[in-house]
């Protein structure tokens, strides 16, 4: 694995960045730092996309809306939706789980794991049942059983699901990632981002990494072209995928080894630190 403070592993001319948010482009506190923006400005003044991909739905990018560049695109929901964040996050491309499997998903892993409790997030918002934990940014949220929202049109009238969320109290959070990844086989993508026992279930396929995968092939770029960053279960796939990768100082032991860099943690702008390493090397490359 190679570091950040080693250059010479660095693409010399990447064309696109993909970086993560939470755990990664944004400190602790879910700011961007001043070092953070100016990297992410003078990327995309040389030539060098940056696309934001994260777990968080269109309507929680406020927190970076501001610093997407000419392109505006950001992947959301762990590859489920491509929004347009100069548009208010108009959703562009959907990658739905169909509420067929959300249901069987539901059923196994009512079975496999007794007191797991549900969210449903929808194209148009989130809502869950009553065990849990509430969102409270979501005041509209329904509350009603997961069998319920899924089965009703309302809420949402038919709205695509881009994802289903699982919350368990007692279960470790890789150990509940393990097991609903064994009791829901083919059904869905199952994966985590959070420090809790709280799953993100995808539909079959659907992944950072393959959402990412088809905005790049609509550009032209392939995976050697792209650098990525993360820093918990979900960036697995978007990390191997890439052609150079960095996990963070602070990642999971699965992102770290999946990776083929490290970089320092993300209260240390370890995104912008390899950022300027590599516009230093892509202006030596172009003098």
């Amino acid at each position: 694995m190679t570091s950040a403070t080693d250059p010479r592993h660095l693409p010399a001319t990447p064309r696109l960045i993909a970086t993560d948010l939470d755990g990664t482009l944004l400190r602790d506190d879910k700011s961007l730092s001043d070092r953070t923006i100016a990297a992410l400005a003078a990327a995309e003044e040389a030539g060098i996309e940056v696309f934001f991909v994260t777990g968080r739905p269109a309507r929680w990018m406020d927190v970076v809306s501001d610093h997407v560049h000419g392109h505006g695109l950001a992947i959301c929901a762990n590859g489920a939706a491509v929004v347009d964040l100069h548009s208010g996050g108009q959703l562009l491309k959907v990658r739905d789980l169909p509420r067929a499997n959300a249901l069987d998903v539901v059923t196994a892993l009512r079975a496999a794991a007794p007191g797991t409790s549900f969210a449903v997030e929808l194209a148009t918002g989130i809502h869950y049942e009553p065990d849990y934990p509430p969102f409270h940014l979501d005041p509209g949220a329904t509350v009603a059983t997961a069998e319920k929202l899924l089965h009703e049109p309302r809420p949402g009238e038919g709205a695509p699901v881009l994802k289903l969320l699982a919350h368990h109290s007692e279960l470790t959070p890789d150990g509940f990632l393990a097991l609903a990844r064994a009791a829901t086989g083919n059904l869905a993508s199952v994966t985590r981002s959070s420090p809790t026992a709280l799953l993100e279930i995808s539909g079959l396929g659907v992944s950072k990494a393959s959402t990412l995968a088809l905005c790049c092939a609509e550009r032209g770029i392939s995976a050697d072209e792209v650098v990525a960053f993360g820093d918990m279960p979900n960036d697995v796939e978007m990390l191997t995928w890439a052609g150079t990768s960095f996990a963070m100082g602070n990642a999971h032991p699965d992102v770290v080894a999946a990776a083929s860099g490290r970089t320092v943690a993300n209260n240390d702008d370890g995104v912008a630190v390899v950022i300027e390493q590599i516009l230093t090397r892509h202006a030596r490359a172009r003098g």
